[in-house]
């Protein structure tokens, strides 16, 4: 288990947004954290600096692909991209530096998934370097797959199925509690456990995380089987609740894979 870094882009320029004001049909609804004076190259440096792996970069939107290819620049192979990705420019991000791609919309779309995008995506890049998003939210005590920035729901649950079935496919998953994502109010609770018991290959759980303690208690609750993402609370992004040489302490105490 351990903490993984991630450079959220919107607009061009790095910041940590609250999840659930992301709305294209209400676009005075946008709460910002935090918006970086420094460049995603800087973030990148950073992150290589203290070798920080598995971390990804999220393009939230248009107009983000230039300042992706700063951050993939800086460290080659070092970091995941995310946003929009579909099967025609997955090849073109991987040979621009990224070490996987993350995939979320075109292989969720209308609701539902469809099983032939992604089979094309594995025959086109190997599931070694697909990782599947299923950020979700919770709709009447269950939790739904959500697209579009986290905006629109699908009809697919997380359940211990629907792991099963998607893992078969890619190398990792990341999940987004959309719900508490950039609130820092605490981690979900209910899904991380559910997430330990449940997927059968790496995950990295994201969301609501706002001190050092919560990196501890995805360990425990997600039974040391899920990995972390820290935002809006991590003192580099503007937080106050977790500091970002906590993080590389933390990393650096827990046992080799």
């Amino acid at each position: 288990m351990k903490f993984r870094p991630c450079i959220d882009l919107h607009q061009g320029r790095v910041k940590q947004i609250v999840g659930s004001t992301l709305r294209d049909h209400e676009p005075g609804t946008l709460k910002e954290n935090f918006v970086a004076e420094n460049p995603p190259s800087y973030f990148a440096n950073l992150f290589r600096r203290y070798n920080l792996t598995g971390g990804h970069v999220i393009m939230l939107g248009p107009g983000n692909q230039e300042a992706a290819l700063q951050a993939l620049n800086a460290w080659p192979g070092g970091l995941q991209i995310g946003g929009g990705i579909t099967v025609e420019d997955a090849p073109y991000w991987l040979d621009q530096g990224a070490s996987a791609v993350i995939v979320t919309s075109y292989v969720f779309k209308n609701g539902k998934i469809f099983w032939e995008r992604l089979k094309e995506l594995v025959e086109r890049i190997g599931k070694n370097r697909l990782v599947l998003d299923l950020s979700c939210r919770k709709r009447d005590q269950h939790y739904y797959i959500v697209t579009n920035r986290w905006q629109w729901f699908t009809t697919t649950e997380i359940s211990p199925e629907t792991l099963a079935m998607l893992a078969g496919y890619c190398s990792e998953f990341l999940i987004h509690a959309a719900d508490v994502e950039g609130k820092c109010k605490g981690i979900d609770t209910q899904l991380v456990e559910l997430l330990g018991r449940w997927t059968p290959i790496p995950t990295t759980y994201a969301g609501g995380a706002r001190s050092i303690e919560d990196l501890y208690l995805v360990k425990e609750l997600g039974r040391g089987r899920l990995d972390l993402t820290i935002g809006s609370a991590l003192d580099i992004f503007g937080g106050s609740g977790v500091t970002f040489e906590e993080v590389v302490t933390f990393n650096s105490r827990q046992p080799s894979s």
